[in-house]
C-alpha cells in the first residue's frame, strides 16, 4: 500500500516533468540530430510493468528507434492480482504519456479509507487515496501501447545473453525482477545484496470489492496471522496473508498445496471475507527478499524496477519504483549529451529515492514481523503504529487526512484536549517533566580545565529558556584521564561542581518547569584526541595522556592503545563515578544519565568487539555486563531517592560480530532490574569500521524495541527533527521521551517554536515572562535543522 498520498518530487517535478517537456508525438520522422550519443537500439529484458513502460516511453521520445521486449511468459501470464500506485506516480504517468495514464485512469478503483480490524474492533482512517487496477489490465494497456508505438515485444520468448545483446544493442535495459539472471550475470560489478526475512507470505484474490483497504490481525492457536486486501475492480480484491516463519510451519502451512492454503486462509479470515472464498493464481508461499546493488549499470546494460531494488510490498512500491525508473531513466537518456551520462544521471537521481524508499519499507516490513510486539496496545494506538508504521505517514499527515480519527488517538492516549502528546507530562521516580522534549547530550568542547563556563552557561541557559522538559549535559567526565578532549568539562574537582551549580541555579530560577541532567561518563579508548573541529577522533599531537578501557585495543590503527584495566583499577574508576555523582547532586542536577555507549569506557565492557577480557569482565553478555552495572550501583547508592536516573546504550554497534538489537534488550532489562528509570537508545560509535544505516529517525525501531520487550520506558534519539517526528513516536508507543541534538543548535527554543507552530499555549509550553510578547508571533514554518557540515557526538 502506498504509504502517503503527498505528492514527492516524482508527482509534478523531477524526472518526468523533464520528460513532459522533452516528448514528442509518436511520428515516423526519427529524432531529430542534434549531436547527442543517443542510443538507437534497445534491448529489454523482461516485459512487466517497469520493462514495457520503459519500452514505450523510449520508442514515443524517438519513433526512429528500434526497441525490442523479451519476456520468457505468455502476455497474458502474470502473477500477483491488483496493483496499487499512488497519486504521484499517476501524476508522472500522466506528464510522460497521457494515452497511458488515460486508459489507466480508465480501470481504475479508488478509495480513501484504511479499516485496521484487530481484536474484534475495527478502526477507520480516511483521507489516503488509493488508486488500483488489474495487474493483467495493466499490463493489457503497457502491451497495446507498446504495439502502437512500433515496439517489438517477443513472448515465450528467453532473452539472448546479455553479454551478446550488448553487443548487438546500443543499451539494453534488464527489467527481469527479482530473480534477474542479468544481475547474477554481471554479479561482480553490481554486487548485489539479497536479504530474506522472517515471514512467509501468499498472493490470492476474492470476487469482491473491499469497500477500504482492509488489515485484518488473526490470533490463531499457532500464532499472529494478518490479512492485506484492498480492491482492484469492481468485484475483486487482492488478498495477501502473511505470518512468520514459525506461525507458518506451526500451522501445518508447509505441507499444504496451493489449493488448501487458499481455503484455509479464508477459513481464518471468514469474518473479513464474508464467508467467501480465495482463488490463486499459481500462489505459492514465499519469503520477501530485499534486494540493493551497489551499482546499477555496466557498459550499456542498466537494471530497472526489482532487478536493482526491491521494497515490501505493505507499502506498495514494487510497481510505483519500476515505473518511475521508467520515467526517470528515459528522461535522463533523453536530456543527457551520452549514454554514459545519462546512466549515471539517472542512478544518481533514482538513488536518494530509492534508498529512502527502502528504509521505509524495511520499517514497515520489520513492524509485520514483529506484530505480536504490539498486539497488547488499545485499539485506536494500535491502529495508529500500523498507519505510521513506515516513519512516511506521521501524526500531523494524518490529522490532515482524518482530524477525527487522530483526535480518538490522541483522547485514548490521555491527551487533554488541544495538548499535541508532545506536550503531555512523564513522570520519572520523583520528577515530573512538563513535555517529552529532551535536549540531547552534545558535547561543546569549551571547558578549561574541565571547568565550565560562560558559554556553558549560556548554552544551556538559553536551551532551558527554550522550553525543553528536560536539558541534557554534555558527557561530563569523572576524571581528568576520562576527558575526550582537553575542553571537556568535568565533575572531579569542588571548583568544577561550583561551576554546574551556578547552571543550574540559573535554570531553576529562570526557566522553572524544566529540568536539568547530567551525564556522568568516562572515554576510555577514545581518549586524549583534538577537539572536533580540529579533528574528530585524532590523536593530540602533543600533550597527551594515558588511557584505559576492559580491553588494549585501540579505536583507530593510529590511536594511542590503552592499558587494560586491573580490578584495583576498576575499583578506582568506579569510585570517581560515585565522588562525581555526590557532586552532581550537591550541583543541583534534577536527573543523572550513566554513558554506557558510544565505545567510552562503559560501553567498552558491554561490546564484544572490544571487550576481549578472559577474567569475570569479559566473555559472556553476562560478565560483560558487571563492571557498568558494579558502577550503575554504586552511583544509584550515592544519587538522591527520589532523583530519576537513566543510562544511555548503544543498541547496535552496526558491525558484524557487535552488540545486536538482542544483545540490546538484554543490556536494558539488566539495568532496569537495578534500578534505572529510562533507557536512552542511541547506536553505534563503539568502533572505528562501523556501518551505520542512517536515515529519518534511523535509531527508533531500537528504542521501540527496547520499550515494548524490556518493558522500561526508553529515549529515543537520531535524527529526530520535527515536532511531527516527536508527535507520532510518542502517540504510536515507539518512545517515551525524543532526545534532539541539532535542531536545538539550530533553534536554542525549537521546543516553545513547536508550541506556537501547533498553536500551543498550555502547562506543557511555557514561555518565560521576558519572551511572552514573541510567543503570539507563530513562526510560518518548521524549524527543522539543516544538515550540518560537522559530525557531531550526541
Amino acid at each position: 500500500m502506498p504509504t502517503s498520498a503527498v505528492p514527492t518530487r516524482g508527482a509534478r517535478g523531477g524526472a518526468d516533468q523533464r520528460l513532459r517537456r522533452g516528448a514528442r508525438p509518436a511520428t515516423t520522422t526519427p529524432h531529430p540530430p542534434d549531436g547527442r550519443d543517443r542510443p538507437d537500439r534497445v534491448a529489454v529484458i523482461g516485459g512487466g510493468p517497469g520493462g514495457l513502460y520503459t519500452a514505450a516511453l523510449l520508442k514515443r521520445l524517438d519513433p526512429g528507434r528500434e526497441v525490442t521486449v523479451w519476456e520468457r511468459n505468455a502476455p497474458d501470464d502474470t502473477f500477483g492480482f491488483g496493483v496499487v500506485l499512488s497519486d504521484e506516480t499517476l501524476g508522472g504517468i500522466e506528464h510522460a504519456d497521457p494515452e497511458v495514464y488515460a486508459a489507466l485512469r480508465r480501470d481504475f478503483v479508488r478509495w480513501d479509507d484504511i479499516d485496521i480490524v484487530h481484536r474484534g474492533t475495527r478502526q477507520t482512517s480516511g483521507g489516503h487515496r488509493f488508486a488500483a487496477l488489474g495487474r493483467r489490465r495493466l499490463l493489457e494497456i503497457l502491451h497495446t501501447r507498446c504495439r502502437d508505438l512500433g515496439v517489438e515485444l517477443r513472448f515465450r520468448a528467453e532473452a539472448p545473453h546479455p553479454d551478446r545483446l550488448a553487443r548487438t544493442h546500443d543499451l539494453v535495459v534488464a527489467a527481469d525482477g527479482v530473480h534477474s539472471t542479468t544481475r547474477e550475470a554481471y554479479a561482480e560489478v553490481f554486487r548485489p545484496r539479497l536479504t530474506a526475512h522472517r515471514c512467509r507470505y501468499i498472493w490470492l484474490a476474492a470476487d469482491f470489492a473491499f469497500d477500504a483497504f482492509r488489515f485484518e490481525i488473526a490470533e490463531t492457536e499457532h500464532g499472529v496471522v494478518q490479512l492485506h486486501g484492498y480492491p482492484y475492480a469492481a468485484d475483486a480484491s487482492t488478498v495477501i496473508v502473511e505470518m512468520r516463519e514459525e506461525v507458518w510451519r506451526a500451522a501445518g502451512f508447509d505441507e499444504a498445496d496451493e489449493r488448501e492454503s487458499a481455503d484455509r486462509c479464508a477459513r481464518i479470515f471468514a469474518d473479513a471475507l464474508g464467508g467467501r472464498p480465495l482463488r490463486s493464481n499459481r500462489s505459492a508461499w514465499t519469503t520477501f527478499r530485499t534486494v540493493v546493488n551497489e551499482r546499477w549499470s555496466h557498459g550499456n546494460v542498466v537494471l530497472l524496477g526489482d532487478a536493482a531494488h526491491t521494497a515490501h510490498f505493505s507499502i506498495g512500491s514494487g510497481t510505483k519504483l519500476a515505473v518511475e525508473d521508467a520515467l526517470a531513466l528515459a528522461a535522463c537518456l533523453d536530456e543527457q549529451p551520452s549514454l554514459k551520462e545519462a546512466l549515471a544521471a539517472y542512478e544518481e537521481e533514482r538513488r536518494p529515492v530509492v534508498a529512502s524508499t527502502q528504509r521505509a519499507a524495511r520499517a514497515s516490513l520489520e513492524w509485520f514481523e514483529d506484530l505480536q510486539r504490539y498486539a497488547g496496545l488499545p485499539p485506536r494506538r494500535f491502529a495508529f503504529s500500523l498507519l505510521t508504521r513506515s516513519r512516511r505517514v506521521t501524526h500531523d499527515n494524518l490529522r490532515l487526512r482524518d482530524p477525527r480519527f487522530t483526535d480518538a488517538v490522541e483522547r485514548e492516549f490521555g491527551c487533554p484536549p488541544g495538548t499535541p502528546p508532545m506536550f503531555t507530562p512523564f513522570r520519572l521516580r520523583g520528577l515530573t517533566l512538563r513535555n517529552r522534549v529532551v535536549v540531547s547530550p552534545m558535547d561543546m568542547y569549551s571547558a578549561v580545565d574541565g571547568v565550565p563556563g560562560d558559554f556553558h552557561l549560556v548554552h544551556l541557559g538559553a536551551r532551558a529558556l527554550g522550553g525543553a522538559g528536560l536539558v541534557m549535559t554534555e558527557m561530563v567526565c569523572v576524571s581528568a584521564e576520562g576527558r575526550i578532549t582537553p575542553g571537556c568539562a568535568g565533575l572531579y574537582t569542588g571548583r568544577q561542581a561550583e561551576a554546574w551549580r551556578r547552571i543550574t541555579d540559573f535554570a531553576h530560577a529562570r526557566a522553572p518547569g524544566t529540568a536539568i541532567g547530567v551525564q556522568l561518563g568516562h572515554s576510555g579508548r577514545k581518549g586524549s584526541t583534538r577537539l572536533m573541529w580540529e579533528g574528530m577522533d585524532e590523536p593530540l599531537p602533543e600533550g597527551n595522556w594515558p588511557l584505559v578501557a576492559a580491553s588494549p585495543l585501540p579505536y583507530r590503527p593510529d590511536g594511542q592503545i590503552p592499558r587494560e584495566l586491573s580490578r584495583a583499577q576498576l575499583t578506582d574508576v568506579r569510585e570517581q563515578f560515585t565522588a562525581a555523582a555526590v557532586r552532581a547532586a550537591r550541583a543541583g542536577f534534577d536527573l543523572l544519565e550513566l554513558h554506557c555507549a558510544h565505545g567510552y569506557l562503559l560501553s567498552g565492557f558491554l561490546s564484544p568487539l572490544t571487550n576481549r577480557r578472559t577474567d569475570a569482565y569479559g566473555g559472556t553478555l553476562e560478565k560483560r555486563l558487571r563492571f557498568p552495572l558494579e558502577v550503575f550501583d554504586a552511583v544509584r547508592a550515592v544519587w538522591p531517592g527520589e532523583r530519576p536516573m537513566t543510562v544511555r546504550i548503544s543498541a547496535t554497534d552496526w558491525a558484524e560480530g557487535g552488540t545486536s538489537a538482542d544483545d540490546a534488550v538484554e543490556i536494558a532489562r539488566a539495568f532496569a532490574a537495578h534500578g534505572a528509570d529510562a533507557v536512552d537508545v542511541s547506536t553505534g560509535q563503539v568502533v572505528a569500521d562501523e556501518r551505520p544505516e542512517f536515515g529519518r529517525s534511523y535509531q527508533t525501531p531500537f528504542a521501540e524495541r527496547v520499550r515494548h520487550e524490556a518493558g522500561v520506558p526508553v529515549i529515543a534519539v537520531g535524527a529526530i527533527s520535527s515536532w511531527d517526528d516527536v508527535n507520532s513516536l510518542i502517540l504510536a508507543g515507539r518512545a517515551d521521551l525524543c532526545a534532539l541534538a541539532r535542531p536545538h543548535l539550530y533553534d536554542p527554543h525549537w521546543t516553545l517554536h513547536a508550541a506556537a507552530e501547533q498553536g500551543y499555549t498550555g502547562p506543557g509550553a511555557v514561555w518565560p515572562a521576558p519572551y511572552r510578547a514573541g510567543s503570539r508571533r507563530p513562526q510560518t514554518g518548521r524549524t527543522d535543522a539543516p544538515k550540518p557540515r560537522l559530525a557531531l557526538r550526541d
